[in-house]
């Protein structure tokens, strides 16, 4: 098989964990964005570059990485607990409240990235940028490490379907198997 000119496709539904790999990698290029915009933001102002990056930051949390953290929540956590894996309990427990704080930065990040992408302000406060970045980052390092090695180990065949029918129907995608 040639290597595609395009680089290598996205995976498929088929293969649910390899698409929440590949959130986690699309969440951390939107976290460099955020980054990038701090710095952007004192020395261009509220530009034609700034406005398009706070606009596709909101796009991405406000939709697909909703959709992640449901594919976790709602069918990846608790086949992990049905499947008796071990520490799949407080993994869950921990994970899940990492989400709801990830949430509550996002609703007070989200307010100033309006702004951004309205033209209406060129300020991004950096210490909740931070925070919001960094927890993202640490909580995505942990399940890379850890959750997604898990569930390849104790997942079957059929967890595996069941969990890739309900992200695709999630995103009102046809699912492919």
């Amino acid at each position: 098989m040639t290597a595609s000119l395009l680089g290598r496709p996205a995976p498929g539904f088929d293969a649910p964990l390899d698409v929440l790999e590949a959130c986690h990698a699309r969440i951390a290029r939107q976290c460099d964005t955020l980054e990038k915009l701090l710095t952007h933001l004192p020395e261009q102002g509220a530009d034609t570059q700034a406005r398009q990056a706070a606009r596709a930051v909101m796009s991405y949390f406000d939709t697909a990485a909703v959709h992640h953290h449901d594919d976790e929540e709602r069918n990846l956590f608790p086949l992990l607990e049905a499947a008796g894996a071990p520490g799949a309990c407080e993994l869950v427990e921990t994970l899940t409240l990492e989400h709801d704080e990830q949430g509550r930065l996002w609703r007070a990040l989200r307010v100033q990235l309006a702004d951004i992408a309205a033209g209406a302000s060129a300020e991004l406060d950096a210490a909740l940028t931070a925070r919001f970045v960094a927890s993202h980052r640490a909580h995505l390092e942990f399940e890379n490490r850890h959750v997604l090695p898990l569930a390849r180990t104790c997942l079957d065949a059929v967890a595996l379907n069941r969990l890739g029918q309900a992200m695709a129907a999630r995103r009102g995608v046809t699912f492919l198997a």
